[in-house]
């Protein structure tokens, strides 16, 4: 099996347009309209259809198959324990992974609520089939939607909050050797309280004027090495000892990159609850398995 190329894709996106009349105009978003990506051969097409009713195409789903032949396919507005995200409401999305490797994420836009679409700044037109923007055409593409934002001290404050409260809860749970709970609870909330707050540290480092990319996508190329080599030991391997050491790196390395964010911009790093919980933590890490209280 040989993958089809980027031309070869977007000629059949093209093609897929111009035989159907219900469909308006075709834009494209995500990494393809981003200067600031390298292209590679694992970029999705992010593809938007405007059409005047979705009802039509609703009907029978296997239209999409004239794309190519699917690995696996997912239809998010016709799911119920993933739904789609709110902002989509009122469209409806196709994402197809082909057994070339190729991927479009195709989402059926109806022109009514266009406008919900179009202020993604990573949205581009590639046909205007009907004239949608002849006397309103799209700015350039850039990722300028996605530049990491000046916190208010209270997000800061939040942030931090959020990081060390999640910890003191999560020392019960390693002292339970809870290993499965330790891990979810590591990855969603306090995981996600770091990486908001070493957003914020490349938004200081480069004057907010950067993307850090969803999930970290670009920190490689914005952190400095021994900053990223220390966000990677945060992720432990099996064993609760192991753990019980990426914890203690995740607390170093938030401690370090708020402190910068705090000096920064002028706001005041809760350094007691850092202690506080800190302490705690240590002191639960020792505590023994049939302690009969906590102190």
């Amino acid at each position: 099996m040989t993958s089809r190329n980027e031309t070869e894709m977007m000629n059949l996106i093209l093609r897929v347009a111009e035989k159907d009349p219900r469909i308006l105009a075709v834009l494209q978003d995500g990494s393809r309209s981003n200067p600031n990506v390298t292209p590679d051969i694992f970029q999705d097409f992010d593809i938007i259809y405007v059409v005047e009713d979705l009802a039509p195409f609703l009907e029978n789903h296997h239209w999409v198959d004239v794309f190519g032949e699917q690995m696996i396919a997912q239809l998010p507005e016709d799911m119920e324990l993933y739904p789609p995200a709110p902002e989509l409401a009122g469209a409806f999305s196709y994402l197809l992974q082909f057994k070339d490797g190729n991927r479009i994420d195709l989402m059926m836009v109806p022109l009514e609520i266009l406008d919900n679409f179009t202020g993604d700044s990573l949205c581009k037109v590639i046909w205007d089939k009907a004239g949608l923007f002849k006397d309103h055409p799209l700015p350039p593409a850039s990722d300028a939607s996605y530049i990491v934002g000046k916190p208010s001290e209270r997000s800061f404050i939040d942030c931090c909050n959020e990081f060390w409260y999640t910890n003191a809860g999560l020392a019960k749970g390693l002292w339970r050797q809870e290993e499965i709970l330790v891990r979810e609870l590591g990855n969603q909330v306090v995981r996600g309280a770091l990486l908001q707050m070493i957003d914020w540290y490349i938004g200081c480092r480069y004057n907010f004027s950067v993307n850090p990319g969803k999930f970290g996508k670009f920190y490689q190329r914005y952190l400095e090495p021994a900053v990223y080599e220390r966000l990677l030991a945060t992720y432990p391997a099996a064993g609760m000892q192991e753990v019980w050491k990426a914890v203690f790196t995740t607390t170093a390395l938030f401690r370090e990159v708020a402190g910068v964010v705090a000096a920064a911009l002028n706001y005041q790093y809760p350094d007691h609850w850092d202690r506080d919980v800190t302490a705690y933590m240590r002191h639960v890490q020792q505590l023994p398995k049939n302690a009969a209280q906590i102190y």
